[in-house]
C-alpha cells in the first residue's frame, strides 16, 4: 500500500466517495440535548470516544476544507474548541480548513515533512510510511497530545487529509494513553476503511498538487509496526512522548480527560 494519499489533501473528489452519514443519535454524556451526529461534508468524521472512553471530547476526521455552513453548525453543537491539523503547510495552503464563523483554535502539527518545502519524499509502501511517521513525527504527535492536555483544549478534532493514516497513528497514541488495549485501538483504526469506502477497494483522490492518486485501505500490520517502533526507540509509548517534550502531567491530564 502506498500512503502518499495518507494524507494528501481532501478535495470535492474525495468527498463524493466517503459515503458518510449520521452514525449515532444518542445524546452525548454530559451534554444534554446535543446529539452525536456525523458531519457529512467532512470525510471520516467520528467520535474517538470508543471502548468505554468518554464521548464528546475527542473527534477525528479528514480535513475541514469542504465544511459547509450546515456542517459548521453541527461542529458548533458539539462544542469544538480546538482543531489539530496534522497536514503539511502545502496541503493547508492548497486546501485550507473552512470555518463559517466557528470559534476554535487552530493548531498545526505536521506529522510528515513537507515535500515541497524540504524535498523529502515519503516512503512508497504503507509499512514503510508508518514506521517513517513514528521515526519523524514524534514532535507533531507529542504536540497534539500537549494541545489536548492544555486548559481549554477539549472538545477537539484531530485531522489530516482523509483522517486515516496521520490521524490514525495520533489517535492510536491517545487511545493508548487512555488505557485502551491494542486490539481495541486497532478496531477503531480500521473503521476508516468503511467510513471512506475503502472496504470496497482503493478510491481516487487529488493530492496537494491536484494530481489524481489512489487511496488504499488502512492495515493492522502498519499501525502495530509504528507503535512497536515507538517502543523500540524509547522503551514505551509514554517514553516516546516524554522524549519529544511531553511531561508526566500532560500524560496524566490526557488520560483523565478521556476516561470516565
Amino acid at each position: 500500500m502506498t500512503d502518499r494519499e495518507s494524507d494528501a489533501a481532501t478535495t470535492p473528489h474525495d468527498a463524493d466517495s466517503t459515503g458518510i452519514g449520521p452514525v449515532d443519535a444518542a445524546t452525548l454524556p454530559g451534554r444534554p440535548g446535543i446529539a452525536h451526529v456525523a458531519v457529512p461534508d467532512v470525510p471520516n468524521f467520528r467520535d474517538a470516544g470508543v471502548g468505554g472512553l468518554r464521548t464528546g471530547r475527542l473527534f477525528r476526521s479528514g480535513a475541514l476544507s469542504l465544511l459547509t455552513p450546515e456542517g459548521a453548525q453541527r461542529l458548533k453543537a458539539l462544542g469544538v474548541r480546538s482543531v489539530i491539523d496534522l497536514r503539511t503547510s502545502s496541503e493547508r495552503s492548497r486546501w485550507p480548513d473552512e470555518r463559517h464563523g466557528l470559534d476554535y483554535t487552530d493548531h498545526h502539527h505536521p506529522v510528515l515533512p513537507d515535500r515541497a518545502e524540504t524535498g523529502t519524499e515519503w516512503p512508497t509502501t504503507g509499512l514503510e510510511t508508518y514506521v517513517f511517521m513514528a521515526e519523524t513525527g514524534g514532535h507533531a504527535i507529542t504536540g497534539a497530545v500537549r494541545r489536548i492536555a492544555a486548559p481549554g483544549g477539549l472538545p477537539a478534532i484531530v485531522h489530516c487529509a482523509v483522517g486515516k493514516d496521520r490521524t490514525g497513528i495520533t489517535i492510536a497514541v491517545l487511545h493508548h494513553l487512555a488505557g485502551l488495549p491494542d486490539d481495541e485501538i486497532v478496531t477503531d483504526f480500521l473503521r476508516s476503511n468503511a467510513h471512506l469506502g475503502l472496504d470496497r477497494g482503493p478510491v481516487t483522490y487529488l493530492d496537494e498538487n491536484g494530481e489524481e492518486q489512489l487511496s488504499h485501505p488502512v492495515e493492522t500490520v502498519n499501525l502495530l509496526a509504528a507503535l512497536d517502533r515507538m517502543r523500540e526507540l524509547h522503551g514505551s509509548i509514554e517514553g516516546y512522548l516524554l522524549a519529544h517534550g511531553a511531561t508526566r502531567a500532560d500524560l496524566d491530564t490526557v488520560r483523565a480527560a478521556l476516561t470516565p
